[in-house]
């Protein structure tokens, strides 16, 4: 026998059993889960073929006597239980139960030396591991030792010999009087209103157009429905001029020539003919900026106070993307002069619940992979420079800091502690909390040991 496999979720086991050998409907062969695994005498031989780096490959051997023992064994666990034809539960020969069963004594054989030897690999080589093993090559031949490579990776060893004398720069950022009015002039656009106009549409409105452009022949075919902004980019410039040509309810076609720097390469500068039909305009109204809007947006008596909170606001986001800069060029540094190999799968791991979070089309996720992966590798790097720091230092978040994290927040909020408690845990964010609580006793931890100029 000469397969590969990888673990299924259980721990080192199999995907399926080989129809080979199974009993007729006259027998009952016992499921996965009646099979007790007996601790065996082992006397294993792992050979490192690759045992530096978190990547290791190790050649197993199991003697000879030891599978015949694990054979042993099975027969007579399957002479106890199996039923045959003519005997009672567990009373047909021993020689007769083997023969019948034979292939899947051997296959249960297998799958429980395969545990054994690996458990044993783990106690012996005193090996982390910091993701599923996979086991390949597996050689099962008749009178001889099982053999099977072993595809480990193990956590990786990060001393951290230079935490601190490092300097890092601190790049200030300052709010000004124009973001603050683009700030306002959003939540100004938030609340307009759009009415329907019989004009001419201008850049800015709404509408509602029917367009259908020529093929190759000349042929123009039945036009689909679009909602547009004008100006917001959502035409090409020729068609938006198209549309501004016609009032509601007229129907405009000419030649539009694509630009230059079109998408799709093979339709740049082309000529075609589009039929534009409007089916209606909507312009838009925006409120005064005015002490009543202030008082519409939030708590706020007068424009004054409005425009006091959205700078205050812009300025602690600042503050915050300046901390988020200052942590990550000092974990830069840290990780510059401490260099360390981490897990494939932890990094593609991450790839993929990222793939999945921004929903990258199944056609699309090996470009986003290669594109992604180096960020993906920096976070796994990150963040095992922190939990190694929390560990070293004693400063992971412990349930009294969670407690006075949640108490500090229902305090701002004006809300009860317990009932915010209550929420973060049926929401599942506790131990993102916690993760915030403990990256923050680090960073403390290491901006006291280095220079922000």
């Amino acid at each position: 026998m000469e397969s590969g496999w990888c673990p299924s979720g259980r721990g080192l086991g199999f995907r399926s059993r080989p129809e080979a050998g199974s009993p007729s409907n006259d027998a009952a062969l016992p499921g996965a889960s009646d099979i007790h695994y007996v601790p065996l005498v082992m006397n294993i031989e792992i050979t490192p073929k690759k045992s530096d780096g978190v990547e290791r490959l190790l050649q197993i051997s199991v003697p000879i006597e030891t599978v015949r023992a694990a054979e042993d064994k099975a027969a007579r666990r399957y002479a106890t239980s199996v039923r045959l034809p003519g005997f009672r539960p567990g009373k047909a020969p021993p020689a007769m139960v083997k023969k019948k069963f034979a292939d899947a004594i051997r296959q249960e054989t297998l799958e429980s030396l395969v545990q054994e030897a690996y458990k044993e690999v783990l106690e012996r080589e005193q090996l982390k591991l910091a993701s599923q093993p996979h086991v390949h090559d597996v050689k099962f031949g008749e009178n001889e030792p099982l053999t099977f490579e072993l595809h480990l990776e193990v956590r990786p060893d990060i001393p951290l010999a230079r935490t601190q004398g490092f300097r890092v720069q601190r790049t200030e950022r300052t709010v000004t009087d124009e973001q603050v009015r683009d700030q306002i002039e959003q939540l100004r656009d938030q609340r307009a209103t759009w009415a329907p106009v019989e004009d001419r549409a201008a850049p800015g409105d709404m509408v509602n157009v029917v367009l259908a452009t020529a093929d190759e022949t000349g042929a123009m075919p039945e036009g689909k429905p679009y909602p547009l902004v004008l100006g917001a980019g959502q035409a090409i410039a020729g068609i938006e001029e198209l549309i501004m040509e016609a009032r509601p309810g007229e129907t405009v076609e000419r030649p539009v020539r694509w630009p230059e720097d079109f998408p799709d390469e093979a339709q740049r500068s082309q000529m075609k003919t589009v039929r534009v039909t409007v089916q209606d305009v909507k312009r838009k109204t925006v409120p005064e900026l005015d002490d009543a809007f202030a008082r519409e947006v939030g708590d706020f008596d007068s424009m004054d106070a409005l425009t006091k909170a959205v700078r205050d606001d812009l300025e602690a986001n600042a503050e915050r993307e300046t901390e988020s800069e200052i942590r990550q060029r000092l974990l830069d540094d840290i990780i510059g002069a401490n260099p360390f190999e981490v897990p494939p799968s932890w990094v593609s791991q991450l790839v993929e619940a990222y793939g999945n979070a921004y929903q990258v089309p199944e056609s699309e996720k090996e470009k986003f992979a290669a594109e992604f992966r180096p960020m993906a590798e920096r976070q796994v790097r990150r963040d095992l420079v922190i939990d190694t720091v929390a560990e070293r230092e004693n400063l992971t978040a412990t349930e009294a800091d969670l407690d006075d994290r949640i108490a500090e927040t229902a305090s701002k909020r004006g809300a009860d502690p317990g009932q915010l408690y209550a929420s973060l845990q049926k929401a599942g964010r506790l131990k993102e909390l916690e993760r915030s609580i403990t990256e923050d006793k680090v960073f403390k931890w290491l901006l006291e040991r280095n220079t922000v100029e």
